[in-house]
């Protein structure tokens, strides 16, 4: 497909920073180790919801620019996502040499200077010759078979020097930690999967919050299921969960809430139990339910979630069909009663309700498998521990299933009625309340400027010069800190401040000319502030 002009994108801040910050990491010389350099590979972090297929695009036709010989493979392990990030980049570069080598599509094409694939479909095939660029989107996912170490390798056969990019909202797993303790990623040069991160994305409209309810009534009792490699065991899960009165209960409450939302997704603990919930809604309930897994067959699961994105089936119940790399903005309730003790899946799964969409103000999270009380917040989760440490952490908190009463994770019986609670992991019997989403925003604010002053500075701490912007603002003074020399990030950004309060460019600039250029400079009339940020209040961008 190609498009006869381009369709215009509102390329965001963060996306331009992920970029320059990717630039800027593959600019600098690496050392050499036994005479090829030092390999370094960047992991970009982005929210759910986010537009990482847009990074993917603006960072590809960049280099394209820069170097038109180069080539780039995108693997993933979706299908949807292939086709997505194809769809962008096309989208946003309709001349794009672009080619597709996925088996899931039924497309072969190996030539083209930029592939977009699925790793198994890739891998061991050696057809692509040198590769400049590997970027890999759901880096979260590296690890699980080994395919990609294998193409990797293969890649590596062909040029040395390969560069690998990796763009994930988890950069953790399971029994490894960080991605950067595993055996490609080396440093994190981008990340906004944190509070800070989150709180502005809310505030400035790119993400959606995530709400839970005042209290939930449904109560999931597992406290027997075991564990194997990490998580809890498939079947013991399922087994316990997958009662018909539970069942009823929890989705009599989850109609109930959604009779007042747009778009629903379940999460079951089984095909069974998915089963079970689709069959419920549908004859109990009496509304259409689309359910997804992997037995049900590409071209079923291709149609329902074909129907449930364009709003014709409100409710969509899964099984590890609609955690990773779906898009649908839509959703604004999730029921969630597939208790996990992986971090990953846990902030995949809420991430599909933080897209925003027109007229949604939240999404309503049912948490009845304790997730978030286990796992914590989606922006301030557990972080998984490395292999041999155990599960990403236990519960803060024990909740007697008898009196209600909160004991210490640690407790061996409840302080109050004496109940003995089972050993190993304890899933409470009531459905998790505990926020999924720090409610910690920005505190952002218009003020007005009397006066500003521009002095030189030198960081104690690095050492490194730049221009201290004062403003004086009433009783109050806040400060900036600014360097226009310099190709990178904080160089650009300086030069654009620059041209915004002098009017025109000032090309081979130094922070010196600046100073003796400040009786030319437009005063601004107010700034906006974020008067919460940490460690200080820090100036958004000034008004004039």
């Amino acid at each position: 497909m190609i498009l006869e002009q381009p369709i215009t994108f509102q390329e965001r801040w963060y996306q331009h920073e992920a970029v320059e910050k990717l630039f800027d990491f593959y600019s600098v010389d690496r050392k050499l180790v036994d005479g090829f350099p030092e390999p370094k590979n960047a992991v970009v972090c982005l929210p759910t919801g986010t537009g990482k297929s847009l990074v993917i695009a603006m960072f590809i036709k960049r280099c394209f620019e820069m170097v038109p010989n180069t080539k780039v493979v995108m693997s993933t392990h979706v299908k949807e996502l292939i086709r997505q990030n194809a769809e962008k980049l096309q989208q946003y570069w309709p001349l794009a040499p672009l080619g597709i080598y996925s088996a899931g599509l039924h497309q072969y094409d190996h030539v083209q200077p930029i592939i977009f694939g699925g790793i198994q479909s890739m891998v061991g095939k050696l057809k692509f010759g040198h590769v400049d660029f590997l970027v890999i989107d759901e880096a979260h996912l590296v690890g699980d078979d080994g395919s990609y170490l294998q193409f990797i390798n293969e890649l590596k056969m062909r040029n040395p020097f390969l560069k690998i990019i990796m763009l994930t909202a988890t950069p953790y797993r399971m029994g490894m930690g960080l991605l950067t303790n595993g055996p490609i990623a080396t440093d994190i040069v981008y990340n906004l999967c944190n509070v800070d991160g989150f709180a502005r994305l809310i505030a400035e409209g790119f993400l959606c919050q995530l709400i839970v309810p005042a209290r939930l009534a449904v109560q999931l009792d597992i406290s027997g299921v075991g564990f194997s490699k990490g998580d809890f065991i498939q079947g013991q899960l399922e087994e316990a969960v997958d009662k018909n009165d539970v069942n009823y209960s929890m989705l009599s409450e989850y109609m109930t809430y959604a009779a007042s939302r747009r778009c629903g997704l379940i999460f079951a603990a089984g095909i069974k139990h998915a089963h079970h919930l689709q069959e419920m809604i549908q004859q109990v309930f009496h509304e259409e339910c689309a359910i997804l897994h992997s037995k049900m067959g590409d071209k079923h699961n291709d149609e329902m979630m074909s129907a449930w994105k364009a709003g014709e089936i409100k409710h969509a119940v899964n099984m590890n069909m609609l955690t990773t790399g779906v898009d649908n903005p839509m959703v604004d309730i999730i029921c969630d009663a597939q208790p996990t003790m992986s971090t990953g899946k846990h902030v995949q799964k809420y991430g599909r309700g933080t897209r925003p969409f027109p007229e949604k103000p939240n999404c309503l999270v049912l948490d009845y498998g304790g997730n978030t009380r286990r796992l914590g917040p989606i922006n301030d989760p557990v972080i998984p521990r490395l292999k041999g440490q155990g599960p990403p952490g236990d519960a803060p908190i024990r909740i007697c299933p008898n009196c209600g009463v909160y004991n210490h994770a640690r407790a061996s019986q409840c302080v109050a009625c004496g109940l003995p609670f089972a050993t190993g992991p304890i899933l409470t019997r009531n459905a998790s309340t505990v926020d999924v989403m720090r409610s910690d925003l920005p505190e952002l604010e218009i003020v007005q400027v009397n006066r500003v002053v521009y002095t030189p500075h030198t960081s104690k701490t690095t050492g490194r010069k730049s221009i201290k912007v004062c403003y004086y603002c009433g009783l109050r003074t806040f400060y900036d800190y600014k360097n226009v020399e310099g190709n990178n990030y904080n160089g650009k950004i300086g030069r654009e401040w620059f041209r915004q309060i002098y009017g025109e460019p000032f090309e081979g600039m130094t922070n010196e000319d600046v100073l003796r250029l400040v009786s030319y400079l437009r005063m601004p009339r107010q700034i906006n502030m974020w008067m919460n940020a940490k460690p200080f209040p820090k100036v958004m961008n000034q008004e004039f």
